[in-house]
């Protein structure tokens, strides 16, 4: 672990609002894209894993790219944050600038929910995937892809968080729309979770 990893530590530690949970869980999915493409690229290395190759590299293509784009996510979240605390401090002394300041606290707050949402979206689609990869990975990594699972669902439990709390004191088609796309993306990696633990103690025979 490099000092580059404890800036990041550091950082979230500080007494700063951001980065904050929304950027913890995008954090913790890129942890876990990067644990599934350990337990691929180690069945990938021998033939006696073939079975569980095609499976391997179907998350080689997913979790490269969305490696990469749950930094971004990180990134992204806290800048969301901060677009909802400088629409707060836009003035409103007149009538119009009240109204102005409104439509912009609403559409940062929505901006503010779609970052963890991205990011709950994100950790279901990797959960999905390691249910095939569970079934035919490397089984001396087993342990590494369970931990994988267990981190994509604490970053859609994370993310949804996040996205509530946003959504909190607004209305709207759009926040009902929300809300049932972070309610559907929580109950779908919970689902992929278990499903994956149930194979990983199958095959570990725990």
């Amino acid at each position: 672990m490099n000092d580059g990893y404890m800036d990041v530590l550091r950082s979230i530690a500080s007494s700063e609002p951001t980065p904050g949970g929304g950027s913890v869980a995008a954090l913790s999915l890129a942890h876990a894209h990067s644990l599934s493409l350990m337990v691929a690229r180690l069945t990938l290395a021998k033939e006696k894993w073939v079975e569980g190759h095609d499976a391997a590299k179907a998350t080689i293509e997913l979790s490269e790219p969305a490696l990469e784009e749950a930094i971004l996510l990180a990134i992204s979240d806290s800048e969301a944050f901060e677009s909802v605390m400088s629409a707060y401090r836009l003035p409103k002394e007149t009538e119009d600038e009240k109204k102005q300041r409104s439509e912009e606290i609403r559409n940062a707050t929505i901006g503010a929910a779609l970052a963890p949402l991205n990011t709950a979206s994100s950790a279901q689609k990797l959960l999905s995937n390691l249910e095939k990869q569970s079934a035919s990975c490397n089984p001396n990594a087993l342990t590494d892809l369970a931990s994988a699972s267990e981190m994509a669902l604490s970053a859609a439990k994370i993310a949804s968080l996040n996205v509530r709390i946003n959504l909190e004191y607004i209305e709207g088609e759009d926040v009902d729309l929300l809300t049932s796309k972070i309610n559907t993306a929580v109950e779908q990696s919970i689902k992929s979770a278990n499903i994956v633990a149930l194979m990983v103690n199958k095959r570990l025979e725990w």
